[in-house]
């Protein structure tokens, strides 16, 4: 609006980048709502040299997001109660240090500490060679430093405040893909939304992937832990998921050797095309919950890494256009999105922390009320092939 505060902190185009900055709600003249401040810090030493973080507090709240890492979520926390991982990866390790071919395409896993990251455009899951190319795990948006980044606070109440970034995925003779990312903060809320746009600028339709790596660790994930959410199809992953498929709901302590195990889900949605899925712990005081449009992402992935605390305790709760199998694989099985020259796609979500039994009570209520009438089924072996039209 023409009345909002806007800060640009980088933008390519000008040559700005703005290395260390703050804002608070008194030094703008805003004293209704909740107090708020941004700052905004540039890291230095070792791999996490240069990387930048632009942190929002306010009220209870406070959220981290990396403009260098493709506007991914670092943390967030409510009450002082944190929500993310505790990642091996303990810096925050600019994209300039990682190679994603190494590791036989695993690269990307050598900066993966984020509670968000997104998993595209161009490709967004497990690494293959098809035909000349190469795909490596997770496609480059995750390690692509934003082109431009705003922070705009409305001068009305209640003062929303929305952090935005462009991630720009171009390359020669191939995609040529915009994203315009917008984390929106409203002063006094217990959670933050995600609306980003996905437009393609080439003269050529172009496939897209993407999926939104949601990644929670303690103190919310612990033994007895679980997922809830409405649920209509489950299915392992692979052959490695089919061991604890009778309790695919439910989350063991930290267990050596666990390695990790997947599962291909698909969820109700309500009359207004999203629905909600949650990570309550196992007295149902603490929980992490994330809302989404079915529409815009019609795959949703559970990934459970009930590792060691050391080699990583965290689950992922991952809505997207398409599970995370090989690009020939979705591809075979319809779920590549196409857009055309000009056209965009849009993804909106809403993260909700829990901080209390009411919180989750209350979110619990209304996942039941999209549970109505549903039942789940429970597949003994993979199904690749979604059964609704992606």
């Amino acid at each position: 609006m023409q009345d909002d505060i806007i800060f640009t902190l980088t933008d390519t185009a000008g040559g700005l980048e703005v290395a260390d900055w703050s804002v608070t709600s008194g030094e703008l003249g805003i004293h209704s709502g909740a107090p708020f401040e941004i700052v905004k810090r540039t890291l230095h030493g070792g791999r996490q040299e240069g990387s930048t973080l632009v942190t929002i507090r306010s009220g209870r709240l406070a959220v981290t997001v990396i403009p260098t890492r493709g506007m991914g979520i670092l943390r967030a926390s409510l009450d002082g109660i944190g929500f993310g991982w505790a990642s091996p990866v303990d810096e925050v390790v600019h994209p300039s240090f990682i190679r994603l071919g190494e590791r036989n395409g695993l690269g990307w896993l050598e900066g993966f500490n984020e509670l968000m990251v997104r998993c595209g455009y161009e490709w967004s899951g497990h690494p293959t060679v098809d035909g000349d190319k190469v795909y490596t795990l997770h496609g480059r948006a995750g390690n692509t430093p934003a082109s431009k980044v705003e922070v705009r606070i409305e001068r009305e109440a209640p003062h929303r405040i929305t952090l935005s970034g462009l991630i720009k995925e171009k390359a020669f003779k191939n995609v040529e893909f915009e994203t315009w990312t917008e984390l929106t903060v409203v002063p006094g809320d217990t959670g933050f939304s995600l609306d980003d746009r996905l437009v393609n600028r080439a003269d050529y339709a172009h496939t897209y992937e993407v999926i939104y790596h949601t990644n929670v660790g303690r103190p919310v994930l612990e033994e007895g832990a679980r997922v809830i959410g409405p649920f209509t199809q489950v299915a392992p992953f692979n052959d490695a998921a089919k061991p604890d498929l009778a309790t695919w709901d439910r989350y063991r302590g930290p267990t050596r050797d666990f390695d990790e195990m997947l599962y291909a889900c698909e969820l109700k949605a309500g009359a207004d095309g999203r629905t909600e899925v949650a990570l309550v712990n196992a007295s149902g005081t603490l929980g992490f919950s994330v809302a989404y449009h079915v529409g815009e992402m019609p795959a949703f992935t559970l990934w459970k890494n009930t590792d060691t605390d050391r080699q990583g305790y965290v689950t992922g709760l991952e809505p997207g256009s398409n599970y995370p199998y090989p690009l020939p694989v979705e591809r075979a099985a319809g779920r590549l999105k196409t857009l055309e020259p000009g056209a965009e796609a849009r993804f909106r979500l809403h993260f909700d922390l829990l901080t209390d039994k009411s919180a989750v009570d209350a979110c619990a209520a209304r996942i039941d009320r999209l549970k109505k009438g549903v039942e789940v089924a429970v597949h003994g072996e993979p199904v690749l092939r979604s059964r609704t039209k992606a």
